[in-house]
């Protein structure tokens, strides 16, 4: 008698990757669960606008992330919302540990993990965390209404975070330690345009500051001089990139310098029945729609690989 608890595919990670998969999963009749530890979307609700997914001029995070949701809700995708906290690899099948303890199998598994900020380890930052310290501008830019901020980055989601912060803040410092950002040219254009906003090139933090209330401050160094500055600042807002969420992937799956997992053209891993999307997997571009045709990708390669294990193939 086959085993009625065994799933064909189980998702772990409720991303536009995760989610993706799940719709496809859907469509191909498997036998899925997806699951999130959080809320839908993953890092899609820290993003105010989104302007480059196809179809949609623009949307905000949060309501894509709803949409996402709610699309696969329409194909009866079962959603769990518990942490996962272990993955064991097996020639079977492969089993998931929750965090109550409990265990789930299945034939092929999609790790849709994603990433998490990188933080500056500079003192202050750890200890200041929430008292002025923060890697989202959606969820707390309303603290700094009428304040002043650094805003520490150079990259697309600095920019974007800063153009946010512009309409909320009386004043933004953006801290970057070249002397050219790597955003887009567009989001360069509005923020060079942004009377609120103040570029501090060739930058860097060293310390941040505080008292009793929270962020007071930072000290600043000049990466072509290397002197050192002190500027006064309610808050501090670091995107300086993401690293990968790879603790749960299996020992033995092949990853690159930076911790990133590495997949084939089907994003399957060296695991068998493993497959990886969206930032955890090694890639060239890490945007929303890479992470959506990751998803696609997986799941019907998972779709096959399911199949041709249950006909023996």
């Amino acid at each position: 008698m086959p085993d009625s608890s065994l799933h064909d595919l189980i998702i772990i990670g409720g991303g536009p990757g995760g989610y993706t998969a799940g719709i496809y999963a859907q469509r191909a009749a498997l036998k899925t669960v997806l699951i999130e530890k959080g809320i839908p979307g993953g890092q899609l609700n820290n993003t105010d606008e989104v302007e480059n997914w196809p179809g949609t001029e623009k949307i905000s995070g949060a309501d894509l992330a709803i949409q996402f949701s709610q699309h696969a809700a329409a194909y009866d995708l079962a959603v769990l919302n518990r942490e996962v906290v272990g993955i064991e690899p097996g020639r079977n099948h492969h089993t998931i540990l929750l965090d109550n303890g409990e265990k789930l199998t299945s034939h092929a598994v999609i790790l849709a993990t994603g990433g998490s900020p990188k933080k500056l380890g500079i003192p202050g930052e750890d200890q200041n965390y929430g008292r002025g310290v923060s890697y989202c501008a959606v969820c707390d830019g309303f603290f700094f209404r009428n304040k002043t901020v650094v805003v520490v980055g150079g990259g697309d989601s600095a920019l974007e975070e800063s153009l946010y912060l512009a309409k909320l803040a009386k004043r933004v410092y953006i801290a970057h330690r070249r002397d050219a950002f790597r955003a887009g040219m567009i989001l360069q254009k509005r923020v060079l345009h942004e009377e609120r906003i103040t570029v501090l090139w060739n930058t860097v933090l060293t310390e941040i500051q505080a008292d009793a209330q929270g962020v007071n401050g930072v000290i600043t160094r000049n990466t072509m001089d290397g002197t050192t500055s002190a500027l006064a600042t309610d808050g501090v807002f670091v995107f300086i990139g993401f690293e990968p969420n790879n603790g749960l992937v299996p020992a033995g799956t092949k990853m690159n310098a930076n911790g990133y997992v590495i997949a084939d053209e089907k994003c399957e891993t060296n695991t068998p029945g493993i497959f990886v999307v969206g930032d955890l997997k090694e890639k060239y571009a890490k945007q929303i729609v890479t992470a959506a045709a990751d998803g696609c990708t997986a799941a019907l390669a998972a779709a096959h690989y399911v199949e041709n294990k249950k006909s023996g193939a």
